[in-house]
């Protein structure tokens, strides 16, 4: 922290940054975008699942931009240990394919979103700012195309038709919270779904943070999965 001379103090605490995608080129475009930017610092770099993991536990950056197709292990069992092992870096997933399966994966694991990579750099900047803040990032293009596959096919049930801790999860919820919580597996933002539902803007953060709450959540990304998992699947 530091004192200026208009007597106010700055955190001038950087963002810690580790790139992990096999393809050369793009790690460079990624720091050379990320570096630049004031308050972000890209402190490594991962050409596979296995060097991702190793980074994370020696570097222990704040966000992890995860590439989910890379020889060795792939990004999401990349993803799976790092949060397994309780680290406090957040996973930010980087798909080229609008229907990527394995983005989904990589949520179930504890991924905290996904982005295209072909985003601009200032979507990716923003992304990684909010992830780094705690927040989750659902890119709605990918979110869209990756649940309209997943509704096609039955939710997953556990033998004997038994309820799963997920279902009683969303018993907890209220019709309205079921609601905006089906506008957040589109990827919707919470001035997209105060326009849609008629709220206001406050009154949707509202929601959102007793949706955390009560599915025990850690962001709007495991909320999307846990709906997933119990057939809560948007309409």
């Amino acid at each position: 922290m530091t004192w200026h001379a208009d007597g106010a103090a700055h955190d001038e605490r950087r963002i810690k940054i580790v790139v992990a995608d096999d393809d050369a080129l793009l790690q460079a475009g990624l720091e050379l975008i990320l570096g630049t930017e004031d308050g972000l610092e890209v402190a490594g770099r991962a050409a596979d699942g296995i060097q991702a993991v190793r980074l994370c536990h020696e570097l222990v950056p704040d966000v992890i931009l995860m590439d989910v197709r890379m020889p060795g292990i792939d990004g999401v069992e990349a993803t799976r240990r790092i949060v397994a092992a309780g680290l406090s870096t957040r996973v930010l997933v980087l798909t080229t394919f609008h229907h990527d399966a394995y983005v989904w994966s990589a949520i179930r694991a504890g991924a905290s979103g996904f982005l295209l990579k072909r985003a601009s750099p200032e979507r990716l900047i923003d992304a990684v700012r909010t992830v780094a803040a705690g927040q989750a990032v659902l890119d709605p293009a990918v979110t869209r195309d990756i649940l309209t596959r997943l509704a096609a096919q039955p939710a997953p049930t556990p033998p004997g038709g038994l309820r799963t801790p997920a279902d009683a999860r969303l018993e907890r919820l209220t019709t309205r919270e079921r609601e905006v919580l089906r506008q957040v597996a589109h990827g919707l933002s919470n001035t997209e779904i105060a326009e849609l539902l008629s709220l206001a803007e406050s009154t949707v953060k509202t929601h959102v943070k007793r949706i955390l709450a009560k599915l025990d959540a850690r962001d709007r990304a495991q909320a999307v999965a846990i709906s997933y998992q119990s057939g809560l699947m948007p309409t």
